[in-house]
Parts: structure tokens; C-alpha cells; sequence
């Protein structure tokens, strides 16, 4: 435990340091998804929390989820931080060669899951709906992937800012898509 939060404290106050360390250890993938398993499940209870005993305030009253409604969007919104996690990586190895860099999956999938650190963190705030826009301090994870990319995927220095926006850019496509699915997906079992 002491290394995990030791990791979470590392990556979000001196990633410069951490990101080479991280690159000598195994990309054991089972150790990366427990990581992700832990800090996705914040934004998850936050949000069911916050949607289901909070509510949200809007000019026509307060709304709130039932518990059972929240519990099945918060189950999908789960499922997809893998997901998310996932396609991120193999977007990181499949543009490695155009930005000179190397293919190396597994440190594409380490950089994938501690870039997103800071969004999970942050999305604590989903406790209290009013809060939600301050979900904008999970952008730090844009300066984590880009300091991850030289010592993980060996992207030459003049590349890294072409690479890290390119990756950025299919991060935003691929999180933007999953919204629009897991929208729907939510909703079309309690229409009426």
C-alpha cells in the first residue's frame, strides 16, 4: 500500500524522476489494471454519491438518480476507465514510429494508466455536482503523458510535442466516443 499511494505522490510531483523509474520496471499488466481498478473507483462512487444523494441543481429543481439507476451508470463508466486505459495505449504504441519512437506495448500501457492519475484523483469532486467544473485539474495528465513519452517510448525530444499532441487528440476522440456510448447504453434501459 505504502508503494502505491508512494507512486501516486511520485507521478504527480516529480514525474520527471518517477517516469525513468517507471520504465526500468516489468510492465506487469495485472499490477497496472489493479492500479487503474483502485483510482478509477473514485470518480465512480463519487459520482454515485453525488447524483444519487446530492442531486444536481438546475433552474427547474434539484434531480436526483434512483439508486439503481445510478448504480448501472456508474457500473458502465467503470468498465470503460479500462477501456479508455486501454485504447489510449494502443494509440501511444501505434504512433510511436511516425514520431520516431519505439513500439513497446507494455510501456505504452504504463504510460496510458499513470498519465491518468490526476483525472481519477480529481474526480472526487463529483461529489457535489456544483464542484464538476474543477474536473479541469485532471488536464495535468496532458503534462504527465508528455513527460512520460522520451524515457517510456524513447520519442527523440524535437518529436515529443508533435507526439504528445497527436496522442492527446486521439485521447479526446476516443474519451468523446465513449461518452456518446456509454450515454447511450445508459439511458435506453429506463426510457419510457
Amino acid at each position: 500500500m505504502r508503494a502505491f499511494l508512494l507512486r501516486i505522490r511520485n507521478i504527480l510531483v516529480d514525474p520527471r524522476s518517477e517516469w525513468p523509474l517507471i520504465a526500468t520496471e516489468p510492465g506487469n499488466p495485472w499490477r497496472l489494471m489493479l492500479y487503474v481498478a483502485v483510482l478509477a473507483a473514485i470518480p465512480v462512487i463519487a459520482g454515485y454519491i453525488g447524483s444519487t444523494y446530492v442531486g444536481v441543481s438546475v433552474s427547474a429543481g434539484r434531480f436526483h438518480d434512483t439508486p439503481l439507476i445510478a448504480l448501472f451508470k456508474s457500473t458502465v463508466s467503470y468498465v470503460f476507465s479500462f477501456a479508455i486505459v486501454g485504447l489510449t495505449a494502443l494509440v501511444i504504441d501505434l504512433l510511436a514510429p511516425l514520431f520516431k519512437a519505439r513500439r513497446n506495448f507494455q510501456n505504452a500501457l504504463k504510460l496510458a494508466v499513470y498519465s491518468y492519475t490526476p483525472v481519477w484523483l480529481i474526480g472526487i469532486v463529483l461529489l457535489v455536482p456544483g464542484l464538476r467544473f474543477l474536473s479541469i485539474l485532471g488536464l495535468y495528465a496532458l503534462r504527465l503523458l508528455w513527460t512520460g513519452l522520451p524515457p517510456l517510448m524513447g520519442a527523440p525530444r524535437p518529436k515529443v510535442l508533435t507526439y504528445a499532441v497527436a496522442v492527446c487528440a486521439a485521447g479526446f476522440v476516443i474519451v468523446f466516443v465513449m461518452a456518446v456510448v456509454q450515454s447511450a447504453i445508459t439511458t435506453l434501459p429506463f426510457r419510457h
